[in-house]
């Protein structure tokens, strides 16, 4: 696989009047993985935006290798379609083969029936995990990954992320929750409040 890399230099962001967080830097390269840690509010998410090149920083500039795959809080299916067809939609444009591993890993093979509006919130942030584990992103960005999830799932979205960098890819992880993948490093977000 081609080397990835996601850096930010002297990065700042402003919501509104008020600076979030600036002087933020780091660099990850292929098979690293980053635990963003702080508060809700904290500018968690406006981070995540930034860096997925959907909101302009206030200053500084981020620089990527390797494509790139978001999960938020924004479900990115159509809600009215049946999760199987929903997904189909995605696995369609990533040209993603087979998609059963990742049905599989994420347990929603009893779900695909269902339309999209009726999973609940866990449901729902499994399915988005499996869209993200059959476009074969190389970087991935996840905005509280673990909200929603029971214990079982929440290990295996963990297993999942260790495994992804183990195969050379790159992880950032922003949740004010632990997140256990071994050699994570951190990256505290109050360390950079203006």
């Amino acid at each position: 696989m081609e080397p990835c890399r996601l850096a930010a230099s002297d990065l700042a962001c402003r919501r509104g009047d008020r600076v979030l967080f600036s002087g933020l830097a780091f660099a990850l390269e292929t098979g690293e993985a980053c635990h963003v840690t702080g508060p809700n509010g904290i500018g968690k998410s406006s981070l995540i935006r930034i860096l997925s090149g959907l909101m302009r920083p206030f200053a500084g500039e981020v620089t990527h290798t390797g494509s790139m795959g978001l999960v938020d809080e924004r479900l990115a299916l159509d809600e009215h379609l049946p999760l199987g067809k929903a997904l189909g939609f995605w696995e369609r444009i990533d040209r993603c083969s087979d998609a059963s591993g990742a049905i599989a890993a994420m347990q929603i093979a009893h779900l695909l029936d269902v339309p999209v509006r009726y999973l609940s919130t866990g449901q729902r942030k499994r399915a988005a995990i499996a869209r993200l584990l059959n476009s074969g992103r190389r970087i991935w960005l996840l905005d509280e990954p673990l909200n929603g999830l029971d214990t079982q799932a929440k290990g295996a979205v963990e297993a999942l992320v260790a495994q992804h960098c183990g195969g050379g890819g790159i992880a950032l992880v922003a949740s004010h929750q632990d997140f256990a993948v071994p050699d994570i490093r951190k990256l505290h977000l109050p360390d950079f409040i203006a």
